[in-house]
C-alpha cells in the first residue's frame, strides 16, 4: 500500500462509506458492510475472492463491500464515523488504532483461534488485553536496487550487513545526472524519518509519549540523511521528487540504482526489462526497518457485531485469504505458520525474497500518539521538505518541528 500521507477526500469519498445498519432480523439472513482501502489499485477481485469464499461457508451472511482509494480512506472514514454511519467492519492502520480504541468506535472482538495470528501483530491491537481489532496484513519496506546498472558500475549488490556509508557511496557511484541516472531514492517524510532515526540509535518520543525526543545529535543526523540526498543522488523537488509514482516510474524506467520502498509494489516491476533485486535497508548505528500493519475493527455501533467479527476473522486468518495473498503478492498475510509462509519465497521475483522475513528481525514501528497522530504526522514532514527546498537548516526544521507538535500532543 501506498504510505503517503492522508491527502483531501473528494465529495465522492465522503459518500463511500454505507450505513452500519441493516433491516434483516437477526434470526435470519443477514447483511453486513465492509469498507476497505487494502485492496483498491489492482486487488479487489482478490478480495471478491476471500468474500465469495466466506459466504459459500456463511450462506446466511451477505457481505457488502465499499472500496476507497489510499488517499480519500481517512478523511471518508472520520466523517461517517463522526455521523454514525460507519460500517460494520472497516479498515483502520497500527498509526490510527489507539486513538479510534480510546474514542470507543471499536467493538471488543473475541478471537476464535488467536493461535494463528503472528502474536506480536495481533498484540499490537490489544488494550489492557481485550481485543478491538485484527491485524489484516503486514508489509516491511526493504531497499530495491538495479543491478544492470550496478555490474554496470563494477559495484557490488547490496547486502543485510550494509551500512549508510556503503549505500552513500554506491550511490554516488551510481550518479550520472547529465544520462538523467540517480544513485539513490528514499522520500522525505514522517514514515521515513521515524525509521532512519532508529536507524541511528535515537528516539522520536519520550518514555510515556506525551513529547517528541527527536531534536538531538542523532536525530539531525538522520534528518542530514534524509535531506542531504536531494539534489546529489536523488532529484529535486523541483525536478518532481515526492511527486505520486515518481520514484516508482523512475526505477521502471531504468534511471534509479536502489529505491527505499515497500513490498507492496513487486508488482509494478514484474515487466521491467533489467534485473533487479531487493536487501535489507542499511542502517547506521544499527539496523531498524518500517514493518506497517493493517487491521480491520468492527464497529462499537454494529447491529450485528458477531457476524461482522465472524468476517473480520475470516478476512484476517483464513487459508483462503492466506492463498490469495500469497498467490498475488498481496502484503503478507499475518498468520503465525511458517510453513504457509513458505511458499512465498518461491514467487518469482525479486530473488531475494529472504530480505523481506530478515526484515523483521529489528524492527521499526510508527511513534503513535493518543491525539494528534495525523498532525504530528503532517508537520514533521512539513518541516522537513522545509529543510529539503532550503527554506531552513535542518536544526531549524527539527526546533520547530518539535515546538508544533509538542503543542499538539500535550507536551
Amino acid at each position: 500500500m501506498n504510505r503517503n500521507l492522508l491527502t483531501a477526500a473528494g465529495v465522492a469519498a465522503l459518500t463511500g462509506l454505507v450505513l452500519a445498519g441493516c433491516t434483516t432480523p437477526d434470526d435470519g439472513p443477514v447483511t453486513i458492510t465492509y469498507t476497505n482501502f487494502i485492496s483498491n489499485g489492482g486487488n479487489e477481485e482478490n478480495l471478491q475472492t476471500i468474500v465469495d469464499a466466506f459466504e459459500e461457508e456463511n450462506p446466511d451472511i451477505t457481505v457488502e463491500v465499499t472500496t476507497l482509494p489510499y488517499g480519500d480512506y481517512g478523511t471518508a472514514l472520520q466523517t461517517d464515523l463522526a455521523a454514525g454511519t460507519v460500517s460494520d467492519v472497516f479498515d483502520i492502520e497500527y498509526a490510527n488504532y489507539r486513538q479510534f480504541q480510546a474514542d470507543g468506535v471499536l467493538a471488543e472482538v473475541a478471537v476464535a483461534a488467536p493461535d494463528a495470528y503472528r502474536s506480536s501483530l495481533l498484540e499490537a491491537y490489544q488494550t489492557d488485553g481485550a481485543q478491538y481489532a485484527l491485524p489484516s496484513s503486514f508489509s516491511d519496506v526493504v531497499l530495491y536496487y538495479n543491478a544492470d546498472l550496478f555490474d554496470a558500475a563494477g559495484l557490488d549488490y547490496p547486502t543485510a550487513d550494509w551500512t549508510w556509508e556503503d549505500e552513500q557511496a554506491a550511490a554516488e557511484a551510481l550518479t550520472d545526472q547529465a544520462a538523467g541516472v540517480w544513485g539513490d531514492h528514499q522520500p522525505v517524510s514522517f514514515y521515513e524519518y521515524y525509521k532512519a532515526l532508529a536507524q541511528n540509535g535515537g528516539e522520536f518520543l519520550n518514555e510515556d509519549g506525551t513529547a517528541v525526543a527527536f531534536n538531538t545529535p542523532e536525530g539531525i543526523e538522520a534528518a542530514e540523511w534524509l535531506v542531504g540526498k536531494s539534489g546529489t543522488v536523488m532529484p529535486t523537488i523541483e525536478q518532481g521528487q515526492g511527486t505520486a509514482d515518481f520514484d516508482t516510474n523512475l526505477f521502471k524506467d531504468g534511471k534509479l540504482g536502489m529505491l527505499h520502498s515497500g513490498i507492496w509494489v513487486f508488482g509494478a516491476f514484474a515487466d521491467v526489462p533489467f534485473t533487479w533485486d531487493i536487501a535489507v535497508e542499511p542502517g547506521n548505528t544499527t539496523q531498524a526497518s518500517a514493518v506497517f500493519s493493517n487491521a480491520v475493527g468492527v464497529s462499537a455501533a454494529s447491529e450485528h457485531p458477531e457476524e461482522a467479527a465472524k468476517w473480520a476473522e475470516f478476512l484476517t486468518s483464513s487459508s483462503t485469504m492466506v492463498d490469495v495473498r500469497l498467490d498475488a503478492g498481496w502484503e503478507l498475510p499475518p498468520i503465525s505458520d511458517e510453513a504457509k509462509l513458505a511458499t512465498y519465497l518461491d514467487k518469482g521475483a525479486p530473488a531475494n525474497r529472504q530480505a523481506v522475513f530478515d526484515s523483521l528481525d529489528a524492527i521499526a514501528l510508527p511513534p503513535v500518539v493518543a491525539e494528534g497522530q495525523t498532525e504530528m504526522q503532517d508537520i514533521l514532514t512539513e518541516e522537513l521538505i522545509e529543510a529539503q527546498a532550503g527554506r531552513k537548516t535542518v536544526e531549524d526544521a527539527l526546533a520547530s518541528a518539535e515546538e508544533r507538535i509538542n503543542a499538539v500532543i500535550g507536551g
